[in-house]
């Protein structure tokens, strides 16, 4: 009997925290998409309800809440629809920098160019996925070397 009067105090006690104790739990985000340079040509912004996608340092941005910068005949539209690393690090708009190069931009290129990622596109614009040439060799074959954790600005939370 007394044990019968446990079990009943346990079920009344459970079922009263369980309404105060709500679980906390992030649900599972999309898996890591990766983008070819030519799955990214899609998202220029030339297509009217297409996402507008913009690639810097090999993180891909979906940049659409831009769209008047970013959209079809906008100041910025060169720049989408591909990454654009060597462009935003030099603030230009030639299309020999609309480019994932960073070779010879110097000290002060380097810093506008972290500057303008965490400031500009992390903080505003969600990442969507990742360029597929900042995982894998260009023949192809994945790249060994590549360490999320070593990337520039990697934080768990946000990438992979």
């Amino acid at each position: 009997m007394a044990t019968a009067h446990i079990w009943l105090l346990f079920i009344v006690l459970a079922t009263t925290l369980s309404d105060e104790v709500k679980l906390k739990y992030k649900a599972a985000s999309k898996p890591v998409r990766l983008f070819t340079e030519e799955e990214l040509k899609r998202y220029d912004g030339s297509e009217e309800g297409q996402p507008i996608y913009m690639a810097v340092k090999g993180a891909v941005f979906d940049v659409s809440k831009g769209k008047e910068f970013y959209g079809k005949d906008a100041p910025y539209n060169a720049l989408v629809g591909k990454d654009s690393t060597r462009a935003v690090a030099k603030m230009s708009l030639d299309p020999a920098d609309l480019t994932s190069d960073t070779t010879g931009l110097n000290e002060d290129q380097l810093k506008s160019l972290d500057s303008i990622f965490e400031g500009t596109y992390k903080a505003k614009y969600p990442i969507v996925g990742y360029t597929a040439s900042r995982l894998l060799n260009k023949d192809g074959s994945p790249n060994k070397d590549f360490k999320p954790e070593d990337q520039p600005d990697f934080q768990i939370k946000d990438e992979f």
